[in-house]
This record gives C-alpha cells, structure tokens and sequence, in this order.
C-alpha cells in the first residue's frame, strides 16, 4: 500500500468565497471537524486543534502551522509535528477550492506520511487512522456548508 497522499474530492452548492471561509477559520472548522480550533488565518501563525473524548471527557490537542492562504482558492497549514516547537516533520493538509458551475469543487490532501520516521507499523496505523478520518469529517464538511447556506 502507498502511504504517501491521501486526496479527496467533494463537491458542495457553496461559491469558493464561502467554502474558504470554512475551511479556514476556526469558529466554522469546529463544526465540522475538531472540538475546538485556535489559529488565525495567516501564513506562518501558529494554532491548534482540540479533539475531546465524549466517554472519557479527555482532550488531544495537536499542533499546527498556517502554511498558505490564498483567498479563495487555498488553505493549507502542517500538523502533526514530530517537536513540540513545530519543528521538524509534519504533515501538511491543502483544501484547493476550484470554481464548478454555481458550486465548488474541494480537493483535499494531506502529505508528508513517509517524510514523517515512522517504523513502517506506525505508518500505516497513521495512514489508515487519517484515512478514516477524512472519510467521515469531509462529508460533515459538506454537510454544513449546506446548513450554512441555506440558513436565511
């Protein structure tokens, strides 16, 4: 199995303007993906991104750097770094919003597993952990784009 890029495509009735908008500011990410999300939209800020466990009530925080912004056509930003101080290896996440008739298409990447020292279990946990994770977090990311713009 190839562990170096997960892409998703979805395509939602929202002009890129407004996806962008959800894809980059935390008080519309943590609708649809983390618990909480603290970052501003600028190359280069730091940020985080806060996951709680509903049975537990523990939380995970995870770190991340803005990488591009470029209205209203990308977001990226790293994540999942290897040092506490946001050094060394880090997977870097990309939302490309592409104009598609009325709506928008996004793309969404995530690279940089391989880059990342894993032993080779690791890796793969992590891939398929990711996975997963965009597999059920993208189709939230359409479904509120959908409430978002159909709410008056």
């Amino acid at each position: 199995m190839e562990q170096g890029m997960i892409e998703r495509d979805i395509h939602v009735d929202a002009s890129p303007e407004v996806v962008f908008e959800v894809v980059s500011q935390p008080e519309h990410m943590r609708e649809w993906w983390p618990d909480d999300a603290r970052f501003e939209s600028v190359a280069g800020a730091p940020g985080e991104l806060v996951w709680r466990n509903a049975d537990t009530g523990e939380t995970t925080t995870v770190a991340l750097a803005v990488v591009e912004v470029d209205r209203p056509k990308r977001f990226s930003f790293r994540w999942c770094f290897t040092e506490p101080d946001r050094s060394g290896p880090a997977l870097l996440v990309t939302f490309d919003l592409i104009p598609d008739g009325t709506g928008t298409q996004i793309r969404m990447t995530e690279t940089g597993f391989r880059e990342m020292g894993w032993e080779i279990a690791v890796l793969e946990a992590q891939y398929q952990d990711h996975e997963n994770g965009w597999d059920l977090y993208l189709p939230r990311l359409g479904a509120y784009v959908t409430r978002l713009v159909s709410t008056p």
